[in-house]
């Protein structure tokens, strides 16, 4: 059940990758990992460095996938995000947070995407 789970979010990830691509956006990371955690996909749209947490949801049954972003979760995304901007230099570059948010559409299976730019602001307390 796990490794399905593991795998319906990756392929979402990718979906969303392909996506945020086709929107103008250009991916420089994906699954970037330090040690406070992880980001889906750091991008860049025009100058502004993107950091994008992609949800994907099968049913609305335990809510949509924008609505999953907890303050918990923003704060790990947020000291990820910093930690890739002290390590890279980037610390005066202009960065924001985006949400892709893919939800299932029943019966058909398909996806309904949703980019929302500039989700959250940084949350570090």
């Amino acid at each position: 059940m796990a490794d399905d789970r593991r795998q319906y979010g990756l392929s979402g990830e990718k979906l969303a990758a392909e996506h945020l691509a086709a929107n103008g956006y250009r991916i420089l990371e994906t699954n970037y990992k330090n040690r406070f955690g992880e980001i889906d996909i750091i991008a860049k749209d025009d100058q502004t460095l993107v950091f994008v947490e992609v949800k994907s949801r099968r049913s609305s049954r335990f809510g949509t996938a924008r609505a999953s972003i907890t303050p918990t979760k923003r704060r790990r995304i947020s000291m990820v995000a910093l930690g890739y901007l002290k390590y890279n230099g980037g610390t005066r570059q202009k960065a924001r947070f985006d949400v892709v948010a893919l939800d299932a559409r029943a019966p058909e299976g398909a996806f309904r995407i949703e980019i929302i730019k500039n989700a959250f602001d940084l949350n570090y307390g």
